[in-house]
């Protein structure tokens, strides 16, 4: 492009000119030093200021359509600001040199100006630089006014991005780093939402390779670059991967370096680049002092003390997480204040820091999960609480829930609601003839296939082993079943599950002793976690609680049959120990107080799955994983590069849960069974049940008793129950995983010494494990970084729980919790035989159906968990599934991307496999009539609520 301000040249340049006129005083007022002012008012070109505007925009005046500057026209004094780099930069103002200045020439050229050493001639190598920017999703037009009028000019003057090429390697003469060569981009097109900057450079051939690009946003307004692209090289051309937010220079002066795509070990680093890679890991760790601005890059922890509001109420007090008294992970610093009302909690706000690029970026159509869920917690269910007139009426008919799919709830014509039918179209209607809009669930298929389904105890137990909370059931190896908790407090340790019961309900099949021998008993134990709880749980208002013990045979035909529910409750003030079993009944009432105890035993375990297997697992622990990551490798180190697909987005979702989800008074609070006590549940559970290890599947299946290692079996596991469709789908992902770690590593291992020697990676680690997860720092089940079979299981741990395991626990949610009698979030109402009044016992006995529905959530709650639950099952647009896509860093190291390769067709096998299983009706835990197929695991899925889709990280 032979045209230096081509913007002149189009048909509506007039108008942008004037705008630029129109900001160009208050750019001058603003410029940073008196010298860049007296720069750009004394060497602006001349087109600019020599004619007034309404010369210049006379619709018989030719003057835009012939005098384009060229580098015919170039003003006095402009030559001689070209420093290096591309002379189509079409600004006088200085371009910034760390460097002594160099003596500089102009040569003409078919691409514009370039600049090249005077006083030395080299052999040198042309290269153009092309730098892509993302549009945000607002476009151009997004950010009108001053910022975005003064961001105009900078493109006009061709000032938008310094660049600086770095050198691989240091200056073997002085042993010190080489200059870098600096130039300014300018804009040179764009293509859909691709915005492309670029610059010409003379490279030195003793420059050498080039090892990293550093990056000066001239913008007042930040910008999303992907990737930087050098073409020229004699080897080919060069990609940079960026895929980053670059803050404006006003902001903050410090430059932005992005790497190489090639993977370097510390101890392998090129020396040019050791200062670099340390400078830029101590610039995201931070000080741990003062409040993060939206713009910053800094990764620090700090304990969960931003959960309670006490300076709004004393009521919304909630104690910190994370210490001796109440274990926790950690979550990312903020640096807010601290409260009024308690100096150990941040106060609270609108907007959560997290680093820049952990939020979801604007330029990703992933922000529609932030934007759904952030107008869900913010408009829909505010509206919904103030429209509702008894926060606390249930549902009068069983008919009422189906109207939830059928006829919706109509919403308040309020402007809160207005928008929502254009951001979540699935949940939100416009009716035209009303004038508001009503609130539809889509059916789900476990209704639409079966709608009495949930009713039937084959359901209740097939959903342990194939529905979303299916790690959460254990062998049964002793008996009675104990307790671990203090007698003198919670009653006898020994259930009341009694070997005549059980005998009773297997009777035919086998005994007791036999069924235990022979791995057929299995239990889901609440009862320590919960019961010290109960007594709190209960002072709260519309929800009660209960231990629970829940029992179930394996039968011949591999399906699971209930046996018993225990229910307790210790001893509260003048109240006694309450405790019963309840068993399947041939006779009304005992059929009706099965029923009751089911629901109840399925609110504990919607509490736990959401609280435990879901958030705790996945989300809470995680987020040490990512910090540490950020904190302790380099963007260039391969570990930090296998591992970033597979953290991204994660921050911004968790930020988002402690805003409104597991906040104090938030959703999980106001419609779970704990109550206010919910997250505190969830660090109790963290501190019994929680190991780094047991994370992996196979060493989780192991300690639930439900597998046995055995080399010959598949996996190297023989599983108790052969038809688990979680555990025999997550063996086929974990394994896929494994594999592909297992080739990466070595490559850049090729043995033990380079991981003991690796600081960068044994500080990682050692930071996960004392500071991220600190509570549990002298745990001595922590797994040792030695070797690369250690490197493996730990990488191989982490991959899997931000993906796997979290498919399994979360895009299930709407198919079986939207029907909420299958799943009920809380129970409200304790058992009609737990002291009971002979009001409540007679209107049990009388309408028993109205005491089941009263004990579910109330409609309120009801829709609330709906809305949530259908928001929290979906795929993004732009999903990114496990395997599906190569990172830019492989695509040129051939072994590597061989290895990828080889996992992307695994994947492609495992869809396979599992579609074969699904149509397998000798499995019957997964198919058969009116049986939702176990899809959870499939890798691959499209937009939407589908039930299936294994996504590379925690992005919902």
């Amino acid at each position: 492009m032979p045209r230096v301000m081509t913007c002149f040249s189009s048909p509506s340049s007039s108008s942008c000119f004037s705008g630029y006129l129109s900001v160009f005083n208050f750019y001058i007022k603003n410029s940073r030093s008196l010298a860049q002012k007296q720069t750009i008012t004394t060497q602006i070109p001349s087109c600019i200021y020599k004619f007034p505007p309404k010369m210049m925009l006379s619709k018989t005046n030719n003057f835009l359509k012939s005098h384009c500057l060229t580098t015919h026209t170039l003003p006095p004094k402009l030559h001689n600001q070209f420093r290096s780099g591309d002379g189509n930069v079409s600004s006088s103002i200085p371009i910034p040199r760390r460097s002594k200045p160099t003596n500089l020439r102009l040569r003409r050229a078919s691409t514009g100006v370039k600049a090249s050493l005077l006083t030395q001639v080299k052999k040198s190598t042309s290269v153009k630089v092309v730098i892509t920017v993302i549009e945000t999703v607002g476009g151009p037009l997004s950010h009108l006014g001053i910022s975005q009028g003064l961001d105009g000019l900078t493109d006009l003057l061709g000032r938008t991005l310094q660049v600086e090429l770095v050198a691989a390697e240091l200056d073997e003469k002085t042993g010190e780093e080489k200059p870098t060569l600096q130039s300014f981009a300018r804009k040179s097109g764009e293509h859909e939402n691709e915005i492309y900057y670029e610059s010409n450079f003379e490279i030195p051939d003793d420059f050498g390779e080039i090892g990293a690009v550093k990056l000066e946003n001239e913008h007042r307004q930040e910008m999303f670059v992907k990737n930087v692209a050098l073409d020229g090289f004699p080897s080919g051309p060069i990609n940079i991967h960026c895929d980053s937010w670059i803050h404006s220079q006003f902001e903050s002066p410090e430059k932005r370096v992005f790497f190489s795509n090639s993977s370097y070990l510390p101890s392998e680093t090129p020396s040019g680049l050791r200062r670099l890679r340390e400078k830029d890991l101590v610039a995201q760790r931070g000080d741990g002092e003062g409040e993060r601005k939206a713009s910053d890059r800094i990764y620090d922890y700090d304990v969960y003390n931003d959960l309670g509001d006490p300076d709004a109420d004393s009521e919304l007090a909630r104690p910190v997480l994370g210490g001796p008294e109440h274990p926790y992970p950690r979550r990312c610093r903020t640096g807010l204040p601290r409260t009024k009302a308690d100096p150990l909690s941040e106060s609270r706000t609108d907007e959560v820091y997290v680093p820049r690029d952990e939020a979801f970026s604007q330029i990703k159509q992933a922000t529609f999960q932030a934007k759904t869920v952030y107008s869900v917690v913010h408009a829909l269910i505010p509206s919904l609480r103030t429209y509702a007139t008894d926060p606390d009426q249930g549902f009068p008919f069983f008919s009422a829930i189906d109207g939830l799919f059928n006829e919706g709830v109509h919403l308040p014509d309020i402007p809160t609601t207005g928008f929502l039918g254009n951001i979540i179209p699935r949940l939100v209607r416009s009716i035209s003839d009303v004038g508001n809009s009503v609130l539809r669930f889509e059916t789900p298929e476990f209704v639409d296939r079966d709608r009495l389904a949930w009713f039937r105890d084959a359901e209740f137990a097939r959903q342990t082993l194939a529905g979303i909370n299916p790690c959460a059931i254990q062998l049964v190896t002793e008996w009675p079943l104990k307790s671990n908790l203090d007698p003198e407090v919670y009653g006898p340790e020994e259930s009341e599950i009694c070997k005549e019961m059980v005998e009773q309900e297997i009777r035919g099949f086998c005994t007791l002793e036999d069924a235990i021998k022979d791995k057929k008993l299995f239990v889901l134990d609440y009862h320590d976690l919960l019961l010290p709880y109960v007594e709190r749980v209960r002072e709260l208002k519309g929800t009660t609680l209960y231990g629970s013990r829940t029992l179930f045979f394996l039968m011949p035909s591999g399906t699971l049959r209930p046996l018993a529910i225990e229910l307790t409750r210790p001893k509260m003030g003048d109240k006694p120990h309450w405790n019963r079993v309840f068993v399947p009944s041939w006779e009304p009432t005992g059929i009706w107080l099965w029923r009751l105890a089911k629901s109840h035993v399925l609110a504990h375990d919607s509490g736990y799955h959401q609280l435990i297997s879901h958030w705790l697992r996945t989300h809470c622990c995680v987020e040490p994983y990512i910090i540490a990551t950020h904190r302790q490798l380099s963007a260039m180190h391969p570990i930090y590069r296998l591992l970033h697909p597979h953290l991204r987005y994660t921050m911004e979702i968790n930020a988002l849960a402690r805003q409104a989800l597991i906040n104090a008074n938030g959703i999980i609070e106001s419609a779970f069974s704990p109550g206010k006590y919910s997250i505190e549940l969830s660090s109790a559970a963290y501190d019994l049940l929680w190991q780094f290890d047991l994370q992996a599947l196979p060493a989780d299946l192991i300690n639930r008793g439900l597998a046995v290692e055995d080399p010959s079996a598949p996996h190297g596991l023989k599983l108790v129950i052969e038809d688990y469709p979680y555990a025999n789908d997550g063996l086929l992902i974990w394994d896929a995983i494994k594999e592909w770690v297992s080739d990466y590593v070595p490559h850049y291992y090729t043995d033990a010494s380079l991981i003991q020697s690796d600081t960068e990676l044994q500080a990682w680690w050692t930071e996960i494990k004392t500071v991220g997860h600190g509570d549990k720092k002298d745990e001595p089940w922590w797994p040792e970084l030695k070797t690369p079979d250690d490197l493996i299981g730990i990488l191989t741990t982490i991959i899997w729980t931000a993906s796997g395991h979290h498919a399994a626990v979360n895009f299930g949610q709407f198919d079986y919790g939207a029907y909420f009698p299958n799943r009920p979030t809380t129970a409200r109402v304790p058992m009609p035989i737990e002291d009971p009044s002979p009001e409540g016992k007679k209107k049990f006995l009388e309408r028993p159906e109205a005491f089941l529905l009263e004990c579910f959530p109330s409609q309120l709650q009801a829709t609330v968990i709906l809305t949530i639950l259908d928001v929290l099952s979906n795929h993004s647009p732009d999903e990114e599934y496990i395997g599906e896509k190569i990172e830019p860093y492989w695509e040129d190291n051939k072994v590597i991307k061989a290895a990828f390769e080889r996992f992307h067709g695994k994947l492609m096998e495992i869809e396979g496999i599992i579609d074969a299983r699904n149509a397998d009706l000798s499995l019957k835990n997964r198919s058969g009539a009116g049986v939702v197929p176990y899809e959870l695991l499939k890798p691959y899925s499209g937009p939407g609520v589908t039930g299936k889709g294994v996504p590379n990280s925690i992005s919902i």
